[in-house]
């Protein structure tokens, strides 16, 4: 008997919003279900949402002083074994040595988006060599999937 399945290779969902947080729910409801899709639980598909709304934010807040009318992108790669989510601005690069989480027993509001991303994916890149803005590379091992 021949198998009859075709092999689905990954394709990317890319998304554009403006840059106001009012917008950041779109992004939610992009990425949670495309998380769950990829295998991951709901606990753990929140967390990813978690871990990328805290980067849109930081998007909004630092690369574009909090100015409504720019472009936040992501885009979202479901591979076999890695869940890889990209965002994409054309604000300020962001500065990697100043990119750091504050104390956890600093007890405050904000602060822990940069916190979140590092325990949600094993890696966090940012790319600042583009002509403008920075690309924020999230990887997620789809072997830890467990929540």
């Amino acid at each position: 008997m021949t198998d009859t399945r075709t092999t689905v290779q990954p394709q990317a969902v890319t998304l554009t919003v403006p840059s106001h947080p009012r917008f950041l729910y779109i992004i939610r409801s992009m990425l949670y279900p495309l998380a769950v899709d990829a295998g991951f639980g709901k606990k753990g598909a929140r967390h990813i949402v978690l871990a990328v709304d805290e980067a849109c934010s930081n998007i909004i807040r630092h690369a574009y002083g909090g100015d409504p009318d720019k472009a936040v992108t992501i885009t979202v790669l479901d591979e076999p074994e890695r869940f890889v989510v990209s965002l994409r601005d054309y604000g300020k690069k962001a500065d990697r040595s100043a990119i750091a989480p504050r104390a956890l027993d600093d007890i405050r509001p904000g602060g822990l988006g940069t916190h979140f991303m590092a325990v949600v994916f094993e890696a966090v890149t940012y790319d600042t060599s583009l002509e403008q803005g920075t690309l924020l590379t999230l990887d997620k091992q789809k072997q830890q999937v467990k929540t």
